[in-house]
């Protein structure tokens, strides 16, 4: 059997979600062939970085290219839409033919089944991120053969607003954290009194920063008692429109303005890989977003939260802003300020014990490293996907 961990983003932060569970295949001895594709140098550095010395060894590395006309269609339409993203399926059918077994951190990858007819190539979604945006909760979910989860309450919105069928998705926790733990902490901003990580999400419709971003950055300025590590998702400067496909909006970023990136207390990191591997989500004293599923990472370690509502969402009791619970909502940046003076008190008295519970919903962490036990799920599936196959191979036509 011959299974694919496919990497096709812009972007390294999905990296960390799938690639330890290949390396996890390794550990348990798993017979098959392994094989990692990347389609961009950022992305095969990384797979390289954190597979070390398996990559190109234990684990065959295939870089996917696109075709010369994909390269102009993408050149045209990359500042907008992920068009190389869509078109390398296309341009690279014979080796995803080559597979039995396909596993990716994102839908993109379905195409191959609807569109492309690879109806026999088995597809395992690891997903990435812990979060309760209503897009990872969509009816395509449920195209998948198999789904791996994080925790228990993951698990049951698939089951219930998917159709993903109970025998069809393995709670398996959190691959991504067996990395994280060997790394060690990092104190940014070191003269700030409490370091707070802004973290907006680049969807129009979701995110704070295209209405209160810049009003953020103006309540730290001058300010030795709070500093502000600027962490977007890393996707939200990478093109000059964003378009969130979950409801169509567009939007754009622009820049930030010059005098407000001024000052010993303020960092901005548009997309390096500490702004993907936890290394401000473990660091930050305290944390500031809207949608973006790194406060789950964040509360690994309860602290306190604060969350901007710029959009005016009915937001209690809707199970995609259930990660809300976990701090104070605040309407403007202009409110700011007074929120942060009583974020701490806030936390001791009602946040903490939700968030401890939040935690304990979103991941469910054993003994046994989640990139081993996600290892097993994919292995037990690639065992049911070959048994199956070969039953249909045996079915007169």
């Amino acid at each position: 059997m011959r299974i694919g961990f496919l990497f096709n983003h812009d972007q390294i932060h999905q990296v960390a979600h799938s690639l330890p569970i290949a390396l996890g295949l390794l550990e348990i001895g798993f017979s098959g062939e392994i094989v990692v594709a990347t389609t961009n140098a950022a992305l095969a550095a990384e797979v390289r970085r954190i597979g070390g010395d398996h990559i190109g060894t234990s684990i065959e590395h295939v870089q996917l290219d696109p075709s010369p006309l994909s390269r102009r269609m993408d050149a045209l339409l990359g500042k907008v839409v992920p068009a190389g993203k869509l078109l390398i399926y296309r341009d690279n059918l014979a080796f995803f033919r080559s597979l039995d077994v396909l596993v990716v951190a994102e839908k993109t990858s379905l195409i191959l089944k609807k569109r492309y007819g690879l109806t026999n190539l088995g597809i395992v979604h690891t997903r990435h991120g812990a979060g309760d945006r209503a897009i990872g909760f969509d009816k395509a979910s449920a195209c998948f053969d198999h789904v791996l989860c994080s925790g228990p309450k993951i698990r049951d919105r698939l089951i219930r607003e998917t159709g993903v069928h109970p025998d069809n998705v393995t709670i398996v926790g959190y691959p991504k954290f067996d990395l994280v733990s060997q790394t060690p902490k990092v104190r940014f901003l070191p003269t700030a009194g409490q370091v707070v990580m802004y973290n907006p999400h680049p969807s129009p419709h979701l995110s704070s920063w295209y209405r209160d971003g810049r009003g953020v950055f103006e309540q730290f300025l001058g300010r030795s008692d709070f500093g502000l590590l600027f962490a977007p998702h890393v996707m939200l400067f990478q093109r000059q429109f964003v378009v969130s496909i979950d409801r169509l909006t567009v939007d754009k970023p622009g820049k930030i303005p010059e005098r407000l990136l001024r000052g010993e207390n303020i960092k901005v990191d548009l997309g390096s890989r500490a702004s993907t591997d936890m290394s401000y989500t473990r660091s930050a004293d305290i944390y500031l977003g809207d949608a973006s599923s790194q406060v789950y990472e964040f509360l690994q370690q309860p602290r306190p939260c604060i969350f901007l509502n710029s959009h005016g969402h009915q937001w209690q009791g809707d199970p995609n802003f259930q990660h809300w619970t976990a701090g104070e909502v605040i309407t403007s940046s202009h409110q700011l300020p007074a929120a942060l003076e009583r974020a701490d008190a806030l936390h001791a008295d009602r946040y903490r014990a939700v968030q401890e519970d939040l935690f304990a919903q979103s991941f469910d962490l054993t003994n046994t490293p989640s990139s081993i036990r996600a290892a097993q799920a994919v292995s037990a599936f690639v065992e049911r996907h070959r048994r199956g196959n070969r039953h249909l191979r045996l079915v007169p036509a």
